[in-house]
């Protein structure tokens, strides 16, 4: 492949939760480092995906500047010791490995819960970020938008969507089991963001109660009364806190949670679900007789017909892939000819140009639109030859001897210095 993509990767496969929280990135911050990895390094393309699950930089550029982009992101976060994190970081340097890697993850084959419907919208979000701020070049651009198409062909061709097999989906199924538990389960929702309101969605219909707070009050309200849940002031959570049996949490606000909260919790049975990066959940709770703190790295994929149909369908995925890799590929390899392309096309123009002057002096408007129009026409056809013949070529991987001969014919190389 033409392009220089690389990769550089922390994800939950090789860093523990306590790690990613640490180097996780919100909004603000990716717009900033975006900025600063083409001021400071040089890149022109570069994009930033930050979930709960996997910081990971992609971008384009001839060196592996991996250990840069990994000094800033630590700088950013304030972490004064970068080296024994690199251990934890996966940096791919390989195009065709990177694309493809993009990919699996773009299309959930790469998340924890494998088929997250989640992470195309982070992808597509990380996209409008980088093209926001200018970060996302012409590779960037065609791999994406590839991407997203290859993401509505497995809606429509597999049944690796099928269900619901995301990280929501899987605390619905545990908060299902932990209810189990008790008589008539208590259940709140603390944090509305995609996550959290994905989890309400999925309890909706539920035996045991579900109370949800956030600290917009108006989206609280609005989506307690479209799916028939309760709803409590986010001011009363500390006070009302524990009444509830069963806790899920989203917020990313670190230790928002505390022992400080749940201390009069009397021994009873009380279990707590943390779904943020950083964890909202202070660890210590767990301290308190008959409190048990699940995290999102202990949430594990459940065993469903939507998962097994998933698994199944993997192998197409895999090939929807393969296809799409394809595209980008060819896309690719007509991008080495562009630029003789371009050449030719000056080239000619120059020379209709230098023979209008020639032969039209003193001539009527007429005349010299009619000539206009009908040397255009000659130069289109002139030119269609040769990058027919380039594109094929390039299919052919024999782009550099066709690219050879047209810069001897037109003297394109000398043209291009001259100018």
């Amino acid at each position: 492949m033409q392009s220089n993509f690389k990769v550089i990767s922390l994800s939950f496969k090789n860093a523990p939760v306590d790690i990613r929280e640490m180097i996780a990135l919100d909004d603000a911050m990716i717009t900033t480092l975006l900025n600063e990895f083409r001021e400071v390094i040089g890149l022109h393309e570069s994009l930033i995906i930050s979930t709960c699950n996997r910081t990971e930089v992609y971008y384009n550029a001839e060196q592996d500047f991996s250990r840069e982009i990994i000094s800033l992101l630590a700088r950013k976060k304030g972490i004064d010791n970068i080296t024994k994190f690199i251990p934890f970081f996966t940096v791919i340097n390989d195009s065709y490995e990177a694309s493809t890697y993009l990919f699996r993850v773009a299309l959930g084959l790469e998340a924890q819960v494998i088929g997250d419907l989640q992470i195309i919208n982070q992808v597509k979000k990380a996209y409008q970020i980088a093209a926001d701020n200018n970060t996302a070049g012409p590779f960037m651009h065609r791999i994406l938008h590839t991407v997203f198409f290859a993401n509505k062909k497995v809606f429509q061709e597999t049944a690796f969507r099928d269900g619901a097999a995301s990280v929501s989906y899987a605390t619905a199924e545990l908060t299902r089991t932990l209810a189990e538990s008790f008589v008539d389960a208590k259940v709140l929702i603390v944090g509305l963001g995609e996550i959290g309101e994905d989890v309400a969605k999925h309890l909706v219909s539920e035996q045991f109660s579900v109370t949800l707070t956030n600290r917009t009050t108006a989206k609280a309200e609005a989506l307690a009364t479209e799916l028939a849940l309760n709803q409590i002031a986010f001011e009363d959570l500390n006070a009302k806190m524990s009444a509830y049996d069963i806790i899920i949490s989203s917020i990313p606000v670190q230790d928002f949670i505390g022992p400080q909260h749940l201390s009069k919790n009397a021994e009873g049975l009380k279990f707590l679900i943390d779904l943020s990066i950083p964890r909202s959940i202070d660890p210590k709770v767990e301290s308190i007789k008959g409190i048990s703190l699940y995290n999102i790295d202990e949430i594990q994929e459940k065993t469903s017909r939507a998962v097994e149909k998933r698994k199944a369908a993997i192998p197409h995925v895999e090939a929807i892939i393969e296809d799409a890799m394809e595209d980008v590929r060819a896309w690719s390899r007509e991008m080495e000819v562009s630029p003789t392309i371009q050449k030719l096309k000056s080239t000619l123009e120059e020379i209709r140009q230098e023979e209008l002057k020639k032969h039209l002096k003193n001539s009527s408007e007429e005349m010299e639109f009619f000539a206009d129009k009908l040397s255009k026409s000659i130069t289109q056809k002139i030119m269609k030859l040769p990058v027919l013949q380039l594109k094929a070529a390039c299919q052919r991987g024999e782009a550099d001897k066709l690219i050879d001969v047209l810069n001897d014919l037109f003297n394109l190389e000398q043209e291009t210095k001259e100018k």
